[in-house]
């Protein structure tokens, strides 16, 4: 009974892993835009 407590705790920590690695992908790639509209807005005419 306690195996599959252990495991069933396991197996939701994953998949809450696997929901954070994604959150994780979506603000990085963000950032990683936001980075080079900044980036792209500057030069000659830009401010």
């Amino acid at each position: 009974m306690a195996e599959t407590a252990v495991r069933r705790t396991r197996r939701a920590a994953r998949h809450t892993d696997r929901a954070q690695r994604q959150a994780d992908r979506v603000n990085a790639a963000d950032a990683l835009q936001r980075a080079l509209d900044r980036r792209d807005n500057g030069g000659a005419t830009g401010h």
